[in-house]
């Protein structure tokens, strides 16, 4: 893969991972992928079908035989080796994944593409923990568990964060003894795919596959194929009932890590400039708002309703947006032009509800630098009622919803008055309100007074329609790839 510095921004084309090869569609077709910097073509992908994933499926079903059997630890010895092999070519994929996603390539994708580093190193270490117990039933009978893989993975990531996601399908799947298909997402394959390069020079042919293509086609073959004896998906809820549906046919063990519409509650001794920085990240800004933990709900006490929200506007007046790839840009570029269509059409709908204020942002602009690729500036709604659309629905943009309260259980109610329940944020200093409202906010993942990102080590995953399943720990890896299988032995004969 040629360095993005050195092409010009141009990636040409680049084939999939099948069987330990590089090779491009059965059928010789090819997608296009678009830079939502500029809209400009930066290279091609195999448009990968039903035969593809056939392809891949067999290669994994070969290759998991002799991968489960290879010690755990020298698996993770792989995988150590892998991160290893990935530390000094962070820089080059970190570009390639701001060239194709839009992310700035300073305040995110370098983080994103450092966590891979640091997320294959991890579950290294926890190779050797997929531990069965023994149970004391009697003197004469040996009573065990053991932790076995589950088979074969069937994986589909989004565009927002490819890199983190596919890292935290590809270490735990493989660590535990499970071989994998993994579909990347058609708008950002390119840095998985480099990262894909890497693993394969340490890693036996068909172990890890990746392919390419649409979800109608290549996604709906990998969740349907009857050899995929585990699916584990990230993206909208939409389309995780689709992938719970097509498991449920056959009754293949499903993760799912699902949209969000997070509250962000800030009480009245919070009106403070730590809090402000807080809740900008915590509505994850500099990934224009396209994350599933996006705190776009911001719940502020009437009492400091009006300076929380001027002083918020200014500091957000502040972001650079503009191209992904230069160093001063905050703020990127969305990922492409469905997604800036639906997030625009999100702000229309939202500017035209009676009493609304806009202090912030709007629609975004018709000429100048940013109007050559998918560029929106932060925007900011006041005088939000709870159930309108865009503090209901997730958004995918960067769109804050600012809604006053004046009670404690008023504004709990609120927040949890959402089919979602993924992340909350809580910022107080009293720390009796502040665990009071962690405790009861129905969500899966809740911090109070941090709005940084998920870490190693934490069992994150949502409430209610924001999934099912853990990720990110030993515990989230020995449920999602793992089986229990329990043996009883008779000692006297």
């Amino acid at each position: 893969m040629h360095d993005v510095r050195e092409s010009r921004y141009h990636v040409g084309d680049q084939p999939m991972l099948i069987a330990g090869d590089w090779t491009i569609a059965a059928e010789g077709e090819w997608i296009d992928v678009e830079s939502p910097r500029d809209k400009s073509v930066i290279g091609r992908i195999p448009r990968g079908r039903t035969e593809d994933v056939e392809r891949a499926v067999a290669a994994a079903r070969r290759a998991h035989p002799a991968w489960r059997d290879l010690r755990p630890r020298v698996r993770g010895d792989l995988f150590r080796r892998i991160a290893d092999a990935l530390e000094p070519e962070q820089e080059r994929i970190a570009q390639l994944l701001s060239l194709e996603n839009g992310n700035a390539l300073r305040t995110q994708s370098r983080g994103e593409m450092q966590f891979v580093v640091d997320c294959f190193r991890y579950f290294s270490g926890l190779a050797s923990e997929a531990k069965g117990e023994s149970i004391p039933l009697n003197a004469s009978v040996l009573d065990y568990s053991r932790r076995e893989p589950l088979g074969i993975v069937g994986a589909i990531i989004p565009w927002n964060a490819p890199l983190m996601l596919a890292a935290l399908k590809i270490a735990p799947a493989l660590v535990t003894g499970n071989t994998l298909v993994l579909k990347v997402a058609e708008d950002a394959p390119f840095a998985v795919l480099a990262v894909a390069r890497i693993c394969q020079q340490f890693l036996p042919a068909g172990v890890l596959n990746v392919i390419s293509g649409y979800g109608t086609e290549a996604g709906e073959a990998l969740t349907s194929h009857p050899d995929i004896t585990k699916l584990s998906f990230t993206g909208s809820t939409t389309v995780g009932r689709r992938v719970m549906e097509k498991g449920s046919e056959r009754i293949v063990p499903v993760s799912l890590e699902l949209g969000g519409k997070s509250p962000q509650i800030v009480f009245p001794d919070a009106d403070e400039d730590w809090v402000i920085d807080g809740t900008i990240a915590g509505m994850r800004f500099f990934r224009q708002g396209q994350s599933c933990t996006a705190g776009s709900r911001l719940f502020l006490h009437e009492s400091v309703y009006e300076s929380f929200l001027g002083k918020l506007v200014d500091k957000l007046a502040t972001l650079r947006v503009g191209d992904p790839l230069d160093e001063s840009s905050d703020m990127g570029a969305i990922v492409n032009r469905k997604q800036f269509e639906r997030v625009c059409d999100f702000v229309s709908d939202g500017m035209g509800q009676p009493g609304v204020q806009v202090p912030l942002g709007g629609l975004p602009p018709t000429e100048g630098p940013l109007s050559h690729g998918y560029y929106l500036q932060p925007t900011v709604f006041a005088g939000v009622n709870n159930d309108w659309r865009i503090a209901s629905e997730e958004i995918f943009g960067p769109v804050l919803c600012a809604i006053p309260w004046k009670d404690e259980q008023e504004v709990v109610r609120m927040a949890n008055d959402s089919a979602y329940g993924l992340a909350g944020f809580v910022w107080t200093h009293d720390l009796g309100a502040g665990l009071r409202t962690a405790h009861a906010l129905e969500a899966g993942w809740v911090q109070v007074n941090q709005g940084g990102g998920q870490v190693l080590g934490q069992s994150y995953g949502g409430f209610k329609q924001s999934g099912i399943g853990r990720e990110f720990s030993l515990e989230g890896m020995l449920d999602s790839y793992t089986q229990r299988k329990h043996v009883s032995v008779s000692l006297e004969r």
